[in-house]
């Protein structure tokens, strides 16, 4: 897959994020000509250019950071010369806030997107793929239903310009382990606190998974995705009890400790990553779902005559996807990189 980079230029709209860190660490040792880094916050740019100077000296001075904001479509311009290729992650991403500010999660995660798409097919970027969430599919709060209006807008886009021209994919997974703002940074600060780990919901689920295979999705839409797919990770679940045990095991917490605060404004019992409407056209790809593009215009008359056929496939959500044991959840969450570094301070 790294060949495909050689000598090209990567955008990562909201780069500054764990997302766009992980893309860093896995790429810049590679024959990728440059990696630029789009967002709006000076202070966490230069807290990662200092980072990668030192991390990776000999590579470091192919990030180039551009200082700007998805809903002014001039800055997005000004980043998108040149560029080959687009990774689209910039987003307000955090349920309660945007349940409160739900104005704010459009203008940057819908108008965003669409200044974003725009400025790539205006610049001739040969691939773009945006980063989408779990939370889009049957939405019942204001991050979830932006993010849903955001995959409508990039499937509309998608049929206004020619894939030879520009490739438009979106990707959907559900919680990455210890990205920013995610909960088992929270739980571990909370121990080494001496305070209880505090849960919404014991019996809520969740899909999980790392930085490293959302990436190998976004990668996989990058490479299998066709103009307009809406590509889908088959990741496992499991409860937010079980995922706290597992915390409280690798930190030597007691589990008894954990505190139920009840469920956030906005927050599901359970995530779908593919909704049963969907599932009337999407492809087994083995380890993804890829949910093409509706091609249809708008005289149905034709698809009346002629009829539509629908596959087997049935919604894919957090409760009824495989439950890991909490050994199994241990297992995979005591192989992050932040879960290591965390059990050294002990």
């Amino acid at each position: 897959m790294e060949e495909k980079f050689k000598d090209k230029i990567l955008l990562i709209t909201g780069g500054t994020g764990s997302f766009g860190n992980a893309v860093l660490t896995r790429f810049l040792r590679t024959d990728i000509k440059e990696i630029r880094i789009f967002s709006r916050d000076e202070n966490k740019q230069d807290i990662m250019r200092h980072e990668f100077q030192c991390k990776m000296p000999e590579v470091a001075e192919k990030i180039k950071f551009f200082i700007g904001d998805v809903r002014d479509i001039n800055s997005v311009r000004n980043a998108m010369y040149n560029v080959d290729y687009v990774f689209h992650a910039a987003a307000l991403k955090q349920v309660p806030s945007c349940e409160f500010f739900p104005i704010e999660a459009v203008k940057t995660n819908v108008l965003g997107t669409e200044n974003v798409l725009t400025a790539a097919i205006e610049a001739g970027v040969k691939n773009v793929v945006c980063l989408s969430t779990d939370k889009a599919a049957y939405p019942v709060n204001a991050m979830g239903t932006s993010k849903a209006m955001m995959e409508k807008v990039i499937v509309a886009k998608s049929r206004t310009v020619s894939p030879d021209k520009t490739k438009i994919c979106c990707t959907r997974y559900g919680n990455v382990m210890c990205s920013r703002g995610s909960v088992i940074p929270l739980w571990v600060d909370q121990i080494k606190s001496g305070n209880p780990v505090t849960v919404t919901n014991p019996a809520m689920t969740r899909f999980i998974m790392s930085l490293d295979e959302a990436i190998d999705l976004v990668l996989f839409a990058f490479e299998h995705g066709e103009t307009g797919d809406i590509l889908v990770q088959k990741a496992p679940a499991c409860t937010i009890q079980t995922q706290a045990e597992a915390v409280c095991e690798l930190f030597g917490a007691d589990k008894t400790d954990i505190k139920i605060i009840g469920i956030r404004h906005g927050e599901k019992m359970y995530e779908t990553l593919l909704t049963n409407e969907e599932c009337a056209r999407a492809i087994d790809m083995g380890d993804f779902y890829r949910v093409p593009c509706d091609k249809r215009d708008l005289n149905y008359d034709n698809y009346l005559v002629n009829g539509t056929s629908r596959n087997g496939i049935t919604e894919f959500n957090s409760n009824n996807t495989r439950h890991l044991t909490v050994e199994e959840t241990k297992e995979k969450i005591g192989s992050l990189q932040y879960i290591q570094d965390r059990l050294k301070d002990k």
